[in-house]
């Protein structure tokens, strides 16, 4: 089969399209996808360039997400038959025999969800990793209700875009950072309710004016660095604070979040496969299947921004490392 493989971490041209051995199933639950499309997320750049999880498996294959049809069951496979549409996040991370840059990839059952049928191979391949980390990080990490006030950062990325559904789907209002007004347009069809300049606008203050001085129940940071540390300032006192990036204690400090008593979560949805966490993982399966009722109802949109072929993954990942990119990005697998 063809697949992008990387034998050293590097720049962008260390992706390769090479042909390589066919995966087949080893174990009884596992399934056999015929690949259709490949969702580009920013882990797969920071591996590409950092070394991936399982340095010493060298050459690995990227592609945490990934889409397609089932072309083979094991003995033990009950809830899929060959031809399944599928979607999954599953992979990726440098473990030999696994990633999703390639034609086919084997993953064991209950990392697969049913495609939700109202989406294009393309747009679900790009979905699994955010949709699992919004609901993580709101649902499961800061406990969203109805009624509280959320700041979503980067509301017109691909992690920010499915936020904002999700906050509102639980009956939250949201305002969220932007840094254009293509992207605040963006941000609106997604049903922000307040879309905030960042670039004009001092956020802190104006979701401080939005809040009537007190600062959000939950604050959602997709950024990092001095944004993480400046939000401590808009989140009320006894709020949440969940962030995707390692704080740099170099760039800030928490003292404004020990002042206001903040809870501070620390969201990683790949801990489940880095720890081999069998439950957390068919709970993120739940969380899939749940997403594509919802996808298929209207109640969620994935917004893809661009798609790839397979040969071109290094324009991809150059694409992404420009930090510009508007909801997601898709290698097509044909």
């Amino acid at each position: 089969m063809k697949a992008i493989v990387i034998k050293t971490p590097g720049d962008p041209d260390v992706l390769q399209l090479q042909e390589i051995p066919t995966p087949k199933i080893k174990n009884p639950t596992e399934i056999l996808i015929r690949l259709k499309a490949a969702g580009i997320n920013p882990i797969d750049t920071k591996l590409r360039q950092r070394g991936t999880f399982y340095p010493e498996q060298m050459p690995a294959i990227l592609g945490c997400d990934g889409s397609g049809i089932v072309e083979a069951v094991g003995s033990q496979v009950q809830r899929f038959k060959v031809g399944d549409e599928v979607y999954f996040c599953a992979g990726g991370l440098g473990k030999q025999g696994t990633g999703n840059y390639a034609e086919y990839a084997v993953v064991e059952e209950y990392l697969v969800a049913r495609k939700p049928a109202s989406l294009s191979f393309a747009e679900a391949a790009t979905a699994p990793l955010v949709l699992l980390t919004a609901w993580e990080a709101l649902y499961d990490r800061a406990r969203l209700e109805s009624g509280q006030k959320v700041l979503i950062h980067a509301g017109a990325g691909g992690v920010g875009h499915v936020a904002i559904q999700l906050a509102k789907l639980k009956g939250a209002k949201v305002c969220t950072t932007v840094g254009s007004p293509d992207k605040e347009r963006l941000a609106r069809q997604f049903c922000a309710d307040y879309p905030i300049f960042y670039k004009q606008t001092d956020f802190i203050q104006a979701v401080l004016d939005w809040t009537d001085g007190n600062g959000v129940d939950v604050a959602f940071d997709t950024v990092g660095g001095k944004v993480f540390f400046d939000t401590c300032q808009a989140v009320k006192v006894y709020g949440d604070l969940v962030t995707i990036l390692e704080p740099d204690s170099k760039i800030g400090s928490l003292k404004d979040a020990r002042n206001r008593n903040l809870r501070i979560s620390l969201e990683l949805m790949l801990t489940p496969a880095l720890k081999g966490l069998v439950d957390a993982q068919k709970h993120q399966t739940k969380i899939l299947e749940q997403c594509a009722r919802w996808l298929d109802q209207g109640k969620l949109k994935i917004h893809l921004s661009q798609s790839f072929g397979l040969k071109d993954a290094i324009k991809a990942h150059k694409l992404i490392e420009t930090g510009s990119v508007t909801g997601k990005i898709v290698l097509i697998i044909d």
